[in-house]
């Protein structure tokens, strides 16, 4: 039966070839795509990828600000690891010369990410360092510790800043920074006096959590833990008038183990016009991710407290879509949009307004 059906079909494919040939019909080949049809192909995928990459790029976000959400809650539960240790938090920095406020030595200090080191697994690190010494951070022990090493918990995955210090090369620059409190007049009807205001470098506020020579206590914080923040980002390029873009942080010339020098007070005492810059800090003067139009060259040198080498008045800005993460005292983290009103900003940013925070 097979044979037979067999030579039926061969039959009828042989009796097909001779009419087509007869009718001068050749058999059809296709042996590539004409012009139109590789064109149609690959505006077909131009238009699929076009659709696809930005769900791409705002999964890989999402996936970004989640970590950096999690950076933030794991240095607030350092400080609170800190706080059950010491009974206190951490100082926003502090001069490196024992005691812990010592008023000795000119040398320039520790910041607060320095003081964490043990509640961030780096407690080999801090074990190491030196709190002494003319040089006080910069010494040869503490600039090795901390050579080429990265500090990724330190800084936000989406932030497309530089990852050195444009003067400490060997040190990490870093895109969280500690708030020190709200410049005065930011919050109606609440008069803020812990300020001390300089010409150069801007408002240093100790009205919030982590100011220099700070040593705050949770019950120091009569607003509740809740409404007050101590840690936010500085991760995005601002805008200077002239359309440059400037990588000014708390960390961007030194690094991230830089805080105070010389002073030992806390504001309003604690003068900066004797070049005490407390690095790694912010008060709070400007709405998030206001990143435009500062002053050309420097610009900490006009009075606005935002600019290159100890602007104590850089806004908190990020690389996220519409906001930044901040992370609040009681241990949870938050994203502040970028349409929040400064005033609430300020509220947050200070331990002890005794106002209610608009939601």
């Amino acid at each position: 039966m097979f044979d037979h059906n067999y030579k039926t079909v061969c039959e009828f494919l042989n009796s097909s070839a001779q009419l087509r040939s007869k009718a001068g019909l050749r058999p059809r080949s296709r042996s590539a795509f004409t012009l139109v049809e590789l064109l149609v192909v690959i505006a077909i995928i131009g238009i699929l990828v076009a659709l696809l990459l930005p769900a791409v790029q705002a999964a890989r976000e999402a996936s970004r600000r989640a970590q950096c959400t999690n950076n933030l809650k794991q240095l607030m539960l350092a400080m609170h690891g800190h706080n059950d240790v010491e009974r206190r938090l951490p100082p926003g920095g502090a001069r490196d010369q024992p005691p812990l406020f010592g008023k000795t030595a000119s040398s320039w200090g520790s910041s607060w990410m320095v003081y964490l080191l043990p509640y961030i697994e780096e407690g080999a690190m801090y074990d190491k360092w030196q709190f002494y010494g003319d040089s006080g951070v910069f010494n040869a022990n503490n600039l090795a510790l901390r050579s080429m090493k990265n500090m990724p918990g330190y800084k936000c995955p989406s932030s497309p800043l530089p990852n050195w210090a444009r003067n400490q090369t060997t040190t990490a620059a870093v895109s969280y920074v500690g708030i020190s409190g709200a410049a005065a007049g930011t919050i109606p009807n609440f008069n803020e006096n812990r300020i001390c205001t300089t010409s150069i470098y801007g408002a240093i506020s100790g009205g919030g959590v982590l100011y220099p020579n700070s040593e705050t206590k949770l019950s120091d914080l009569t607003d509740g833990t809740s409404n007050v923040i101590a840690i936010g980002e500085q991760g995005d390029y601002l805008i200077s008038q002239d359309g440059t873009k400037q990588d000014w942080r708390g960390s961007q010339t030194y690094g991230w183990a830089i805080g105070p020098a010389r002073s030992s007070s806390i504001p309003p005492a604690y003068n900066a016009a004797s070049d005490n810059r407390p690095f790694n800090l912010t008060t709070i003067r400007y709405a998030v991710n206001q990143k435009k139009n500062w002053a050309n060259g420097n610009g900490d040198n006009n009075g606005t407290g935002v600019g290159n080498d100890g602007g104590q008045n850089i806004p908190l800005n990020s690389a996220h879509p519409s906001g930044t993460n901040v992370a609040v005292c009681d241990g949870s983290v938050r994203f502040i949009a970028t349409t929040t009103p400064l005033v609430v900003l300020a509220q947050l940013a200070t331990r002890d307004d005794g106002q209610t925070i608009a939601e």
